[in-house]
């Protein structure tokens, strides 16, 4: 079953699933977001989201009602398109640690919300997401995927490889095959076997090509709707992969070990 593990939901989710659809994708992986640029008309509009995303990205504060609305449009689009679809479950920035549980608790709780994400930590601070690995950990290792585009750093991506050694149980994925820092993600991930690289946003094919040659078992198909498109990302996969068992491997086989399925 190929799946694409990383998509933010969108506006309009039945034209979304379309086009995972043509892309030969069958399960599609919703995050929640509060950025839209899909929905704008206008370059003052695209102007005004990614301003909203810089802020995002750069590690603004969001309020529970801000994520529980981002949430909801993830579980409605869930329970129109059911099988089509799973989902991730988001968090606030500034969730007290002893009220983790009590947030994650109804979205893990459904059988359609299989792991957390996408977490944003600020740029330079990737240590503050250590206590949803706790959490992960005790709830078996759902997975998580964390963002690793720029504005985040390279030490913010070490600083993914160090947790993930402390929490082996927990697959965590690390977003956009790292951003500008592909190759040194690439190399963290064959020294820690639970780091898993999100091959979206790929700024080089060739990025993709050794992130699949270096670590097989560790790469998974993503197109991060809507800053990709999915069709172009398989295709982007499909260019780079050329031994048939490992793009197998990304494209299906990978996210279904981590999900056991």
């Amino acid at each position: 079953m190929v799946t694409d593990v990383h998509a933010h939901v969108t506006v309009d989710s039945a034209a979304q699933l379309a086009r995972a659809k043509a892309a030969g994708v069958d399960r599609t992986v919703l995050l929640s977001t509060r950025v839209h640029p899909e929905r704008a008309r206008t370059l003052d509009a695209v102007r005004a989201e990614f301003a909203r995303l810089t802020a995002v990205i750069g590690g603004a504060d969001a309020a529970p009602d801000e994520v529980r609305a981002a949430m909801g449009e993830v579980l409605r689009a869930l329970e129109a398109h059911p099988g089509a679809t799973l989902g991730f479950a988001s968090l606030p920035s500034l969730l007290p640690d002893e009220r983790l549980g009590d947030w994650f608790e109804p979205y893990l709780s459904r059988p359609d919300i299989v792991g957390i994400g996408e977490i944003t930590p600020p740029p330079g601070q990737a240590a503050r997401i250590e206590p949803v690995l706790a959490l992960s950990a005790d709830h078996g290792g759902v997975p998580i995927l964390v963002h690793g585009f720029a504005p985040n750093t390279l030490d913010d991506l070490r600083t993914y490889a160090a947790l993930a050694a402390r929490y082996p149980s927990v697959p965590l994925i690390v977003g956009a095959l790292g951003g500008f820092h592909a190759l040194e993600l690439v190399e963290l991930a064959a020294a820690r076997p639970n780091l898993h690289i999100d091959l979206s946003s790929a700024l080089q094919v060739f990025a993709v090509a050794a992130a699949a040659r270096e670590v097989p078992e560790q790469c998974l198909f993503g197109s991060n709707t809507p800053y990709g498109d999915v069709v172009a990302a398989r295709h982007t996969a499909e260019a780079a992969i050329a031994d048939p068992s490992v793009r197998t491997l990304v494209l299906e086989g990978n996210f279904q070990r981590i999900l056991g399925d």
